[in-house]
């Protein structure tokens, strides 16, 4: 039945051969409607054989693999969407460690057993980015061979919507513990200190309407509700307020914030809240990443039909996390964090029309930039 034995270390490894596979496909699309009926279904369809190889896909499958339809046929799940763990072992998906938690290779082994089975499952692909998915797997009998019925569910957006609300509940309730704070002080505080205080109060409610504004903007451009307002700005001018509003950042804190000295002022047309919010998070970014005592710097500079605003830190960005920086779904600073590289290239490049990049070196430090193009 199989080619040959393959280790594993979860699932079998064995598949059958391409004359066996094609006869199972031949078998199911024999069956009246099967085609036309299961790719009117927005969800990825598959028949899996015992060997939880593909026997049958519908055409939604197609948005979520890089392989052509006729490419199909005998792959496994994890394979047919570039799972990265897919390709790590002869035995390919399923056989590896990292499939014993997976939820997906879960509900197919129940499904092949005779129950049903409902998982989720999140799937790191081959391009640096994720897939989270639900996975349903149903026993499916047929011409006295077992298979599994499969349904899976692209999530990610689902995902990401609750990690928006987790960042968000998880900030505005830091800054409404400090301000509460601060306002029990002020109570308590003699006549002298009050002013001083008053103001740290000040301080942290406009912090507070900042992640809430942050919040809606953020949502607003996932749901394609942004709306533009352009207007001139001048570059450096820009750039100097900027410093200015970060110096009492709580990020700043016993770092330098500077403007490079030979910065352009160039005059550019576009959405100054949104190049706040773009700029402001790399500024963040710059300054959670740099040491007590070093520097972060800011500069524009003008070039052949476009202006780049730059912010450079002296720390270098570690090479595992360079192709997933700015991915939805990543984060450095633990589950639910770190969506500001995120924003940076949904807000720098899908509205206001530029290029988000960056550039980290040891020797360099690391410069993460946007070039807006400017009007002829």
């Amino acid at each position: 039945m199989s080619v040959h034995t393959l280790p594993t270390k979860f699932a079998p490894a064995e598949r059958l051969t391409r004359r066996r596979l094609e006869r199972q496909q031949r078998s199911l699309e024999a069956i009246p409607l099967l085609r036309p009926m299961f790719d009117a279904v927005p969800d990825v369809v598959l028949i899996l054989n015992a060997q939880r190889q593909i026997v049958f896909a519908n055409r939604a499958l197609e948005n979520l693999s890089s392989q052509e339809q006729q490419a199909l046929l005998g792959l496994r799940p994890g394979e047919a969407v570039d799972c990265t763990h897919a390709f790590t072992t002869p035995g390919g998906c399923g056989t590896t460690e990292f499939c014993r938690s997976c939820g997906a290779v879960q509900a197919v082994l129940a499904g092949l057993d005779g129950h049903e089975a409902l998982e989720e499952c999140r799937i790191a692909l081959k391009n640096g980015d994720a897939l989270d998915l639900q996975v349903s797997a149903t026993p499916l009998t047929f011409d006295g061979q077992q298979f599994a019925f499969c349904v899976l569910k692209d999530i990610s957006d689902e995902k990401r919507r609750r990690m928006l609300e987790h960042v968000f509940f998880h900030d505005i309730l830091n800054s409404a513990g400090a301000l509460r704070g601060l306002a029990g002080l002020l109570s308590r505080a003699p006549l002298a200190d009050k002013d001083e205080i008053a103001a740290d109060v000040c301080t942290v409610a406009d912090r507070m309407i900042d992640e809430i504004k942050s919040q809606k903007l953020l949502a607003a451009a996932e749901n394609n509700e942004l709306l533009i307002e352009r207007s001139p700005i001048q570059t450096r001018h820009f750039l100097q307020e900027l410093i200015h509003f970060y110096m009492e950042h709580k990020a700043s804190r016993e770092r330098h914030i500077t403007l490079e000295p030979h910065a352009r002022d160039v005059t550019v047309e576009t959405d100054r809240a949104l190049l706040w919010r773009v700029l402001g998070n790399m500024l963040k970014n710059a300054l959670e990443a740099t040491a007590p005592g070093e520097t972060v710097t800011l500069g524009c500079r003008h070039g052949t039909g476009q202006v780049e605003l730059w912010v450079h830190n002296p720390g270098e960005v570690p090479e595992a996390v360079r192709l997933q920086i700015f991915k939805r779904s990543f984060s450095t600073k633990g589950a639910g964090r770190g969506l500001g590289t995120y924003s940076i290239k949904l807000l720098g490049e899908r509205y206001l029309g530029g290029r988000v990049g960056f550039t980290t070196s040891a020797a360099k430090g690391t410069t993460f930039r946007i070039r807006l193009p400017l009007e002829e």
